[in-house]
Order: C-alpha cells, then structure tokens, then sequence
C-alpha cells in the first residue's frame, strides 16, 4: 500500500513498547491521526528532532483499512519551536494549545483553518518568548470557528446589555450573565477583558499588551478556556499547570 503524504504538526507523543512512539498528529489534508513512529525511542532513530511538541512537519505514513493506527514512515522537520519546547514556562503554554486541540479536532477530519491558527500560535508563542496572549488568541479563535461563541454585550437570561458594567461567568453555564442573573460561583469578566474579541479580529502578528492589559487579557483567557472544558465535557489538565507560571 502506498504511503500518504501530509504537511502536519505534532499534538502528542506518548512512549509505545521498549522503542516505539504512538503520534498524534493533525495533518493539513488528513486531519487528526494517531500512528506508530517505529524505534523512535531508540538513541539513535531516523526522527532526530522531529517529533517534538507542535512541530511543523512533513509526514508519511501507510493506513490500513484493519488497523486503527497509521505506521508512521517517514517524518521531516519543517519549522522547529526549540526555544518554546525547550522553556519550561513556554512548553506549558505549547501543552495547553496542544491539549485543546486534541479534544476538540475530530479525528480524521480536514480543518485548514485550524491548522493555520495552530501553526499561527506555535510561530507566536515562539516568537514573543510568551504564551499568554497567543494562547488567549487561540482560545478564542477555537471557540468561535467551533460555533461556540455566545454573545459577549449582553445578558444570556434576560437579554441585558452590560455596557461597561461587568459580565458574570463560570465554567458551568454557557454564555455571560448580569448581576442580577449571576449564579452561583461565577467570576466577573470586565468590559476591558470583554474587548479583547473584538481586538482579537486582528492579526496576532499585529497584537500587543502592556502591563495594564494583564488582567483583562487572563480574565478573557480563563472565560475561554471555561468554556473549551463546558463544550467538551472535560477540564483541561494543562490549567494547573498554567496557574503556576
């Protein structure tokens, strides 16, 4: 059977026997796949660097119609992330981008516009020497190209709009709500957070944050990430992580 080729990044990687790894990679015109990279555990192995944490490659690999994993064939280094992987602050960030992605890609299915923003917050995370507003970003866009995204100026019980009060949130319940709807255990969400949506319609090439940002740009980082783990039945475990950075 012929290989299939595939420009992709690496999501995951998780030993496999004594030498092998099992793959999960999102490819550009495959989609979300898992597959053996044989004797990649080996000191010596044909993957080198390859196979790092949301590397951008180019992979061959053979699928059987019997078989729920690929064998990995061939994979070659497009663009490296070394400084990203090698931080451990950064590589929280590159996990948690990694860990949402997993959860919300179907396997199998062709998303480009997600392959873009990965690679987009993998060059930027790499770049800025800082994870927090990519990830914000990323966050964002996930939710949004999901068909996720409530509105964001008024009340999601009684239709209130916040104008510049602020908004109530939690990862329990679906949309934003006023002060007299809050329930139990939500967290307020300022208007200056609340903007980021419509800054985050530009370019994140083009983005920038000060110090007086810090604040509004994590309560819009949490109020995404609430809502990743509501739509997907599961709390992201690279969170904890990310709180002692």
């Amino acid at each position: 059977m012929p290989a299939r080729e595939t420009e992709a990044i690496i999501l995951k990687t998780f030993p496999l026997g004594e030498a092998d790894r099992l793959v999960s990679f999102f490819g550009r015109t495959s989609g979300r796949i898992r597959g053996v990279a044989g004797g990649a555990r080996r000191l010596k192995n044909r993957y080198g660097s390859s196979l790092e944490l949301l590397s951008h490659v180019q992979i061959w690999y053979v699928e059987k119609e019997t078989r729920d994993l690929v064998r990995i064939q061939q994979c070659e280094l497009l663009e490296s992330f070394h400084k990203a992987q090698a931080d451990y602050a950064l590589s929280t960030g590159l996990a948690a981008i990694s860990e949402i992605a997993e959860r919300v890609l179907p396997e199998q299915e062709v998303a480009d516009s997600m392959f873009r923003l990965l690679l987009l917050t993998a060059r930027e995370t790499e770049r800025r020497g800082d994870w927090k507003l990519p990830l914000a970003y990323f966050a964002f866009w996930t939710v949004k190209l999901g068909g996720w995204l409530p509105p964001l100026d008024r009340c999601a019980s009684c239709g209130k709009s916040f104008g510049d009060e602020p908004a109530q949130q939690s990862a329990l319940f679906d949309g934003l709500y006023c002060g007299g709807c809050r329930k139990p255990g939500m967290k307020p969400v300022s208007s200056a957070g609340r903007e980021f949506s419509i800054r985050f319609l530009a370019r994140l090439e083009d983005l920038t944050v000060d110090e007086r940002d810090e604040n509004a740009l994590k309560e819009f980082r949490e109020m995404f990430l609430n809502w990743i783990e509501l739509h997907t039945e599961r709390k992201l475990f690279t969170r904890e992580m990310l709180e002692s950075n």
